[in-house]
């Protein structure tokens, strides 16, 4: 099971939910060319109702890096990591060996406080939005639609990215001008929606459904692009369906029975009260969802 311990030649910069980054501790650390990388490390913790849980998901922090590094390398999108952690860079032997399955070599952005969400089928809060006001984040849509059902075209409905503890706030789009700038806003915006695009035809290659996913851009204070940043398409950042479920199952915990971590939720659902120290996962919660993680990890890499 993974921790927070702080690698050696490093020091703890944060921590949140999931990850942990750390910079070199001297400027004699050896990140292999990397300059002043960081060093962002994905944890088996898992986290609900903004509560993180114990015990954690073992193999998860691997997971999720995995799929973030297969997924890097298949967006034509500028990103954080450093040159040297692409596939086969000397950036690699540089990975503190107790985190090196967990763990990217990052490049220091100025980050945009706007998590970039985009939605593609209708489903989860916003379905319950949808159900009472006919919109998504106060977006018009169809009426007749029903939980699951695919939005006539993907749909881009930002959040501002709240300080640890809180909660994130959805936002209008005029907000996000508001906080980075038009020319920003509009950048991230158009960014977000073409790579959820791209990433849709690609799970469903693979019998996939990419029903809605959440992304993290700043900008590259060397280059000046925006890069996308943090973890991307991962299991904790997107909601994935089978395909052949979503087509043919008629009760919609089956048709949309997601690849993450909503059998921890359903879980803690049924058995506690939203009051005090949730209580611990038991052992077929946990098993469970790892598999789950592990399935998609495998049907989309082929890993």
């Amino acid at each position: 099971m993974s921790t927070n311990l702080t690698p050696a030649g490093w020091n703890h910069l944060y921590s949140g939910k999931v990850r942990d980054l750390f910079e070199p501790a001297s400027p004699s650390t050896d990140v292999a060319g990397a300059g002043d990388a960081m060093l962002l490390v994905a944890s088996d913790r898992v986290s609900a109702y903004d509560y993180v849980l114990s015990p954690g998901i073992p193999g998860k922090g691997e997971v999720l890096t995995r799929l973030s590094l297969w997924w890097f390398d298949q967006l034509n999108v500028p990103n954080h990591l450093v040159a040297s952690h692409a596939p086969g860079g000397a950036g690699l032997a540089a990975l503190p060996p107790e985190v090196a399955d967990r763990a990217m070599l990052v490049k220091k952005l100025d980050m945009f406080p706007v998590e970039a969400v985009v939605r593609g089928y209708l489903t989860g809060s916003g379905w319950k939005e949808y159900q009472q006001n006919g919109t998504v984040c106060e977006i018009p849509l169809p009426a007749g639609l029903q939980n699951g059902d695919k939005l006539p075209e993907p749909i881009y409905t930002p959040a501002w990215k709240a300080p640890l503890g809180e909660h994130d706030e959805n936002i209008s789009f005029d907000r996000t001008v508001e906080l980075i700038g038009e020319e920003d806003a509009v950048a991230v915006r158009d960014l977000a929606l073409a790579i959820y695009t791209t990433a849709a035809q690609t799970a469903e290659s693979r019998g996939l459904i990419l029903a809605d996913t959440k992304f993290e851009f700043g900008r590259d204070p060397d280059s000046g692009d925006i890069a996308l940043a943090d973890e991307v398409l991962t299991p904790d950042s997107s909601r994935y369906w089978d395909a052949e479920s979503w087509a043919t199952e008629q009760i919609p915990d089956a048709r949309m029975a997601s690849f993450d971590k909503q059998i921890v939720r359903n879980w803690l659902t049924e058995n506690w009260n939203m009051s005090g120290t949730p209580p611990e996962l038991p052992a077929d919660v946990i098993e469970r969802t790892a598999n789950r993680y592990r399935e998609l990890l495998e049907r989309m890499t082929g890993a």
